[in-house]
């Protein structure tokens, strides 16, 4: 009878490596396959998708911008700039909007009138989609102003309010229109009320 046992539990024995090695060859599968979408995310190796650009990128100072934009007429020989040792580590780039922007303020007769510039600290993209998308961005702001409270406008707190709400106005046609924003921040170079 002890030999009808042993064979019993020799099959049995035998499924169980088996199992085992089925077991070890689906991990050693998964483990390859992690190890592929790891490499195909671009997490590790030298895989193409690493290359793979997710948008305008930030341009340390004194780098050079592959997307910058040419130089004005009359100005091809700039001197070359020379940054500070302190500060922001990365380079800051601004756009100047060619014409003021002139809305009446919410609920009252008074009329503001402001000229801005924006400011990007990433690579020339989002300088050339300012400019590509100048006339959407135009109607986002004069909107965003003619939605501004007069008495928002006297104050500092008020016009720093106003500055985070027009920046995140081109931050969203530029994502609605490219993608990605990528404007840091909007300047008055200009403001006045009456």
């Amino acid at each position: 009878m002890t030999n009808k046992k042993d064979k019993s539990a020799e099959p049995k024995k035998g499924k169980g490596i088996v199992k085992m090695l089925l077991i070890g060859v689906l991990l050693a599968g998964a483990g390859g396959g992690t190890v592929f979408a790891l490499m195909a995310a671009g997490i590790i190796g030298d895989h193409p998708a690493k290359a793979k650009e997710s948008g305008p990128q930030l341009v340390l100072k004194g780098e050079e911008d592959p997307y910058a934009p040419p130089a004005p007429k009359g100005h091809e020989e700039t001197p070359e700039l020379v940054h500070g040792e302190g500060g922001n580590k990365y380079r800051v780039a601004y756009y100047r909007f060619a014409d003021d922007f002139t809305s009446n303020l919410k609920d009252t007769d008074a009329l503001v009138q402001v000229s801005l510039a924006a400011s990007t600290r990433r690579d020339g993209r989002v300088l050339m989609w300012l400019d590509e998308h100048q006339l959407a961005i135009r109607s986002r702001i004069l909107v965003a102003l003619a939605d501004t409270p007069e008495e928002e406008v006297y104050t500092p707190e008020g016009k720093a309010r106003l500055q985070k709400r027009l920046t995140a106005a081109v931050n969203d046609v530029l994502t609605e229109q490219e993608g990605f924003g990528g404007v840091d921040n909007v300047y008055f170079r200009t403001f006045i009320v009456q």
